[in-house]
């Protein structure tokens, strides 16, 4: 699955940490999630969405 995810926490000048304090999980979550290595549960994805104000969509990207 690919992510925006890194490009909008970066154009919102969020560090790995805050994001990851915001969603209440580990900075090492954050990092996994950039990079690719894990996709999120269905909660965190719409929680990440909600915390950068977009869809679910504009943020994660299923390819086969």
């Amino acid at each position: 699955m690919k992510n925006r995810l890194e490009a909008l926490r970066r154009e919102r000048g969020l560090r790995q940490e805050e994001l990851a304090e915001a969603l209440e999980v580990s900075r090492q979550t954050i990092g996994s999630l950039e990079n690719g290595r894990y996709n999120p549960s269905l909660k965190l994805a719409m929680d990440i969405a909600k915390v950068f104000h977009v869809t679910v969509e504009e943020i994660f990207s299923y390819t086969e």
